[in-house]
C-alpha cells in the first residue's frame, strides 16, 4: 500500500540552463508528481496558479555566466525558492558537471545558495544511469556512441567550447571553485552499511558530499540518504540524478506507486522547426538522421549574427529560407554548426576566442538569433511544436519568446520531453517545445518529434 508524501513543496530547484531544467522536470512529472518550470523568477500571481504543485523549478542561464553575475542574480532566485518552504532546494547542474571557476562555477553557486538558504548540508548526486551517467569513487563517467568514457576523456566534454572537463574526479574538479570541505560517499561505503555515519559527519561539517550512483541500489540509497535528512536546510547542487534518486527512494519506501502514470502517445505535427546551437556529436547525428528523413537544413552564418551590423540581415535571410523550405518539407532545421570541428566554429573561435567575455557574447548572439527566428516564425507559420538543441541556446530562445512556464506534455527522449508552454500570447500558449541538451536524445529524436511515436 502506498503511503503519502508530505504536503507542500517537496523540491524547489533552479536550473543553470534550460535543457537541464526540463530534464529535471521530466523525472518527477513522469513519476506522477505535478511539476512546473518557470522561465523566470515567478511573481505571487504565477505561483498562485500552480499552488498545489509539489515540485517547482525556475529555469536559468547561470551555466554560462561569471561569478560576478551569480553574486548579482542568484540570491534573489534562491530567496524566492526558500520562501516556498520546500523540504530541499536544488541548484540543478548538467549531468556532465562541466563548469569552471570563471564560467558557470558550481562552487560559487553552492557558496551563495548555502548562505542565502541557511543550509546545513550540500549533498550532490550527479550520476544518472538512465541518462548514461555514472559516478564511482567520486569519478564521473558518461556514455556516447555506445562507448563509455571518464568525463575528462569524453570526446565532446573534454573539448567543450567554454567549459572543457579536464578532471574526472569531481571532488578535485569542484575544489577549484569553492573553499568548502568536499567529501565523497562512495559505493563501498554504501555497501558496508556506513553511509549514514558518513552522511551525518558530512552534514555536521557543512561539507559538499558527492554520493556515488552506479546502479539501482546505489541510486535508491543516495535518495534515502538525502531525503531522510531533508529538513528544509539542504542545498543540493545536483543533476537530475537527484530527482531519479529521490523517486527511486520514494517508490522503495511506498511513498510513490512503483509504476509511472501513463502519458498519451506523441502525435505527429504538420510542421516542425528545429533550432540548433549545439556542437555535440550527438546533435550532429540527430541532424544527419533528420536530413535523411527529408528535413530541409539551413545553416545559420554564425559570423554574421555575431556582428551587430550584419545580424538583422542574416536573421531575415534565414527566416525567408525557412518559409520557403516549409513549402516542400514538413521538417526544417536551422543549425549553427555540426560539431566543434565544424569550420564555422573554428572561424568563431579565431575571431572571438582570445577573450572569454567576447566569445561568450558571440555565442549568446547565436542563441538570440535563433530566438528571434522562433519569435517570428511560430506565429507567422502557426507552428504548434518546435525543438531547440543546446543548453545555452535554449536559454536564449526561451528568453526571447513570450512563455512564462512549462509542463511536461509527453515523454520523447530521455531528458528531452515535449513540454507545453504557458503564456499570455495565444500564439505561444499551448505551443509544444522540446529543449534538448547537446548530449541527450537518440539519433531519431528530431524525426520522432515530427512524426510522433
Amino acid at each position: 500500500m502506498t503511503r503519502a508524501l508530505p504536503k507542500g513543496v517537496l523540491l524547489a530547484f533552479y536550473g543553470d540552463d534550460f535543457t537541464g531544467s526540463t530534464d529535471a522536470m521530466e523525472v518527477t512529472a513522469l513519476a506522477g508528481l505535478k511539476t512546473v518550470l518557470f522561465t523566470a523568477t515567478p511573481d505571487d500571481a504565477a505561483l498562485e496558479r500552480f499552488k498545489d504543485y509539489p515540485v517547482v523549478g525556475i529555469a536559468g542561464t547561470a551555466r554560462s555566466k561569471s561569478p560576478d553575475w551569480m553574486e548579482t542574480h542568484l540570491p534573489a532566485v534562491f530567496e524566492r525558492l526558500t520562501a516556498l518552504q520546500p523540504r530541499l532546494i536544488q541548484y540543478k547542474v548538467c549531468s556532465t558537471f562541466d563548469s569552471s571557476p570563471q564560467t558557470g562555477s558550481i562552487g560559487k553557486a553552492i557558496d551563495i545558495g548555502c548562505k542565502v538558504c541557511d543550509a546545513t548540508w550540500a549533498p550532490s548526486i550527479v550520476g544518472a544511469p538512465h541518462l548514461g551517467r555514472w559516478q564511482v569513487f567520486g569519478n564521473l563517467f558518461a556514455a556516447t556512441g555506445g562507448e563509455h568514457f571518464r568525463i575528462d576523456r569524453h570526446p565532446t566534454m573534454s573539448r567543450h567550447p567554454v567549459t572543457p572537463m579536464k578532471e574526472g574526479d569531481l571532488t578535485r574538479h569542484l575544489a577549484e571553485q569553492t573553499e568548502r570541505p568536499i567529501v565523497s560517499i562512495d559505493v563501498a561505503t554504501m555497501a558496508s552499511g556506513n553511509a549514514d555515519a558518513a552522511a551525518d559527519k558530512a552534514l555536521s561539517a557543512g561539507a559538499v558530499a558527492f554520493l556515488d550512483v552506479l546502479h539501482d541500489a546505489s541510486q535508491e540509497e543516495a535518495g534515502r540518504l538525502v531525503w531522510q535528512r531533508a529538513n528544509g536546510k539542504i542545498f543540493s547542487a545536483s543533476s537530475s540524478g537527484l530527482q531519479y534518486a529521490l523517486v527511486a527512494h520514494w517508490r522503495a519506501d511506498g511513498l510513490l506507486p512503483r509504476s509511472a502514470p501513463a502519458f498519451p502517445p506523441v502525435a505527429s505535427v504538420k510542421k516542425l522547426l528545429v533550432l540548433s546551437g549545439s556542437c555535440s556529436v550527438v546533435t550532429a547525428q540527430q541532424i544527419e538522421k533528420a536530413e535523411e528523413a527529408g528535413f530541409a537544413s539551413i545553416r545559420l552564418d554564425v559570423m554574421a549574427v555575431a556582428n551587430a551590423a550584419h545580424a538583422p540581415g542574416e536573421i531575415d535571410r534565414v527566416a525567408a529560407a525557412v518559409r520557403t523550405a516549409f513549402e516542400d518539407h514538413e521538417g526544417v532545421l536551422v543549425y549553427a554548426a555540426r560539431t566543434v570541428d565544424d569550420p564555422a566554429f573554428a572561424d568563431l573561435q579565431k575571431e572571438y576566442g582570445a577573450d572569454r567575455a567576447t566569445f561568450t557574447k558571440a555565442q549568446d548572439d547565436i542563441g538570440l538569433a535563433l530566438g528571434h527566428l522562433a519569435a517570428d516564425l511560430v506565429p507567422r507559420l502557426e507552428l504548434r511544436r518546435i525543438v531547440v538543441a543546446g543548453g545555452d541556446t535554449a536559454g536564449r530562445v526561451l528568453e526571447t519568446i513570450p512563455v512564462t512556464a512549462l509542463e511536461v506534455a509527453h515523454p520523447l527522449g530521455k531528458g528531452a520531453p515535449i513540454c507545453r508552454c504557458h503564456g499570455y500570447d495565444p500564439a505561444f500558449d499551448g505551443l509544444q517545445v522540446v529543449l534538448k541538451g547537446g548530449q541527450l536524445g537518440g539519433p531519431d529524436l528530431f524525426v520522432e518529434a515530427l512524426k510522433g511515436n
